[in-house]
């Protein structure tokens, strides 16, 4: 009697949207920023997010990475609705498995560029030289390694964005969302920071991406083009990239949620 082979069950998406809507303003002044978005991503996808200004792409970044909140619809993040995710498993969340890289930095300017890259290991238990070693190691990659100890305001604005670029990288994040990662990179820091979410793709993390630049889209193997707050045409374009190893997905679906919500 032979046996029957079993398949194992797909995995369930790593981001799922159903009917998502985003309001502004009030009575006739109401906005749909989003309006009946639906939308599943898989872990490993690459996904470029295109569109004119004005259309909705970073109002959904910012709703998938938890930092803000739809009006009306579901998101479920792996698996799991996040209207039912508590505000300190959210925060949790943000700081260990998501990584952000925004159009406008974020830096804080009082806090020179190691400080800058190390804050989101700050949380973790640990001796302070083996931290900033992590974020050392991580400037290196970004060829700034002479800059560690400059402030912000000392460096240009492409140097800014890869000190930035670094800070979302040096957890691990499971997710990397990006909003116009190489806007303000000449072409070889653009060509540096490209090929480092290409590297990160290959290892299996899901990563999104928002740009006005068709030319980044090749390292993509989704794209997505929004219009008026939906989304008008999703492209696959690639094979979508499956985590090395024999590791559970996503973070081990995101640390098991933080501890059970701790």
């Amino acid at each position: 009697m032979t046996k029957k082979k079993t398949t194992a069950p797909p995995p369930l998406p790593v981001i799922e949207l159903a009917d998502l809507t985003k309001l502004y303003g009030h009575d006739d002044t109401i906005i749909h920023a989003l309006d009946g978005i639906n939308l599943s991503i898989e872990e490993g996808e690459f996904v470029a997010i295109m569109g004119p200004s004005g259309c909705g792409k970073t109002t959904l970044l910012n709703i998938l990475g938890l930092l803000d909140t739809p009006s009306s619809g579901q998101y479920a993040l792996a698996g799991r609705p996040v209207a039912e995710i508590s505000h300190r498993t959210r925060a949790r969340i943000r700081a260990e498995q998501i990584g952000f890289i925004f159009q406008s930095f974020n830096l804080l300017p009082r806090m020179n560029v190691i400080d800058n890259v190390a804050l989101p290991l700050s949380y973790k238990r640990g001796f302070r030289h083996k931290v900033l070693s992590r974020a050392s190691k991580m400037l290196r990659t970004f060829e700034l390694q002479e800059r560690e100890y400059y402030m912000p305001s000392q460096l240009s604005g492409g140097q800014l964005q890869r000190v930035a670029i670094a800070r979302a990288l040096v957890n691990g994040p499971s997710i990397i969302l990006a909003d116009e990662p190489t806007g303000n990179l000449d072409s070889k820091s653009s060509e540096l920071i490209m090929n480092e979410l290409r590297e990160i793709h290959r290892a299996g993390n899901t990563i999104l991406m928002v740009t006005h630049n068709p030319d980044l889209t090749t390292y993509a193997t989704r794209i997505l083009h929004m219009k008026d707050g939906r989304i008008a045409r999703d492209t696959k374009t690639k094979k979508t990239r499956k985590p090395r190893g024999k590791k559970r997905s996503l973070g081990s679906h995101l640390k098991k949620m933080i501890k059970e919500d701790s």
